[in-house]
């Protein structure tokens, strides 16, 4: 080997060693959008568990005060009914309280605005529950995708080393790129895009 070949080897080498260079650290780059991807995607689904826990919690409230409501909302007719049979005045009154009671404490169970938890607020805190989980779950699809798109892309760019195709270089580079756009929508518009 002459030492023309031998510098043309050399400079070969060193070309290849740079162009890997910069492979690696466009994996190295993929792998912290990666890394953000999969964080971002394990506290939507977190989140989304925990608003589903939340709103089956407040929707077994709400079945629970509307059957109250039911319950003495009944008692207090049935006790209307029976008033015809008291003869007493005073057992007559003693009665009507008790009705009234249980008709304010109907209505209490229907709306309770300083404590809410009325059935009506219970319903509405189940609904905002329902929204929040529904966007945590658009985010995590968002997030899963995104994870997949960087994924491939580390592997393509891995390839490139191995096969020195550079076009696999530039599919990685557009699958990144794609990835942090699903990213982005997945923080800032997850209903964007219905991937579910």
């Amino acid at each position: 080997m002459g030492a023309h070949e031998s510098m043309e080897h050399a400079e070969h080498a060193e070309h290849a060693s740079g162009s890997n260079k910069k492979i690696a650290l466009l994996i190295a780059v993929i792998a912290l959008f990666l890394a953000l991807s999969e964080t971002l995607g394990k506290g939507a689904q977190t989140e989304a568990i925990s608003r589903n826990v939340e709103a089956s919690n407040l929707w077994a409230f709400f079945q629970a005060k509307s059957i109250r409501r039911t319950v003495v909302q009944a008692t207090a007719e049935h006790a209307k009914l029976s008033m015809g049979t008291v003869g007493d005045d005073a057992a007559k009154a003693a009665l009507q309280k008790q009705i009234d009671d249980w008709n304010k404490t109907a209505q209490r169970y229907r709306s309770e605005p300083e404590t809410g938890e009325g059935s009506e607020e219970l319903a509405k805190r189940a609904k905002h529950a329902e929204h929040q989980r529904d966007e945590a779950t658009a985010k995590y699809h968002h997030y899963e995708i995104a994870s997949a798109a960087f994924q491939i892309g580390i592997v393509l760019a891995s390839a490139t080393i191995i096969t020195g195709m550079l076009v696999l270089a530039w599919v990685s580079g557009a699958l990144a790129i794609v990835g942090i756009a699903i990213t982005a929508l997945g923080l800032y518009a997850p209903h964007l895009l219905h991937l579910h």
